[in-house]
């Protein structure tokens, strides 16, 4: 099994991967940075095989280590030995993860998706917040959601928070990226119920009746739905405030949604 040493912060091959911090270098490329070998394992068993994997020299072996580099060279990926002050420059942290991925990022077109596939679905529009999406994507994925669809000027999803935010679910997770106009002309096919959350809404959450599969809209963190998108719903719920705050973490509230409409299965 061949492996490449870098020990150069300055090496070219580590400026590439460190550049998968910004937007652009991800969307040129189209691929994005995983830390850690769970996140690398949670990745092979969804048949995803880095396109890089970037050892620490002071990685300790290990069972799912040794199937990463197998399974990255059969993929006809590289594998990359780095030394612990290239993990701290690439991870931009002071105690790095030792195995570190660079993968193909996967979006699946929205007239491909199948909404009989799942009991629920999540949409968001304009999200802004990498660790919200993150942990959306993680929820989607414990509820069993088929898929997360992110509408409009949305924040990447494989950005490197938003990635560690998902705890690995970013490989199991569908991922669709649309603007309005195409969702909502999409939408008029969906066979279920589209609910969305607003302040204004006079329903609360746990009544509203919600035909399966449920597809779960969610605003922005400040703004909310738009008009164009809650006009777009069969419903428009809110969740009861009963203390002091006016409203929730947009995660918090997509997961109180997404297990409503789940919570008897």
């Amino acid at each position: 099994m061949t492996e490449r040493l870098i020990t150069s912060l300055t090496n070219d091959t580590v400026k590439a991967v460190r550049a998968l911090h910004m937007r652009k270098e991800r969307e040129t490329t189209g691929t994005f940075l995983a830390e850690g070998l769970k996140f690398i394992g949670e990745a092979l068993d969804q048949g995803r095989a880095p396109r890089m994997l970037l050892v620490g020299q002071d990685a300790r072996p290990h069972p799912l280590l040794d199937r990463a580099k197998a399974e990255t060279i059969k993929a006809g990926g590289e594998i990359v030995v780095v030394t612990h002050a290239i993990l701290e420059k690439i991870s931009r942290r002071d105690n790095p993860q030792t195995v570190l991925g660079v993968f193909d990022q996967a979006y699946a077109p929205l007239d491909s998706l199948r909404p009989d596939r799942a009991p629920c679905w999540v949409a968001l529009e304009q999200v802004r917040d990498p660790g919200n999406l993150g942990t959306i994507i993680r929820t989607a994925d414990a509820a069993g959601c088929g898929g997360v669809i992110l509408i409009g000027d949305c924040v990447d999803p494989y950005s490197v928070e938003a990635v560690r935010a998902t705890m690995g679910s970013v490989f199991a997770v569908s991922i669709t990226r649309t603007d309005a106009d195409a969702f909502l002309a999409w939408r008029k096919t969906w066979p279920g119920s589209v609910v969305g959350t607003r302040l204004d809404a006079k329903v609360s959450h746990r009544s509203a009746v919600m035909q399966r599969p449920s597809l779960i809209l969610m605003g922005n963190e400040q703004a909310g739905l738009t008009d164009a998108l809650a006009a777009a719903c069969d419903v428009n719920v809110k969740i009861p405030m009963r203390g002091r705050a006016d409203s929730l973490n947009l995660a918090i509230a997509t997961g109180i949604m997404v297990y409503a409409a789940t919570d008897d299965l």
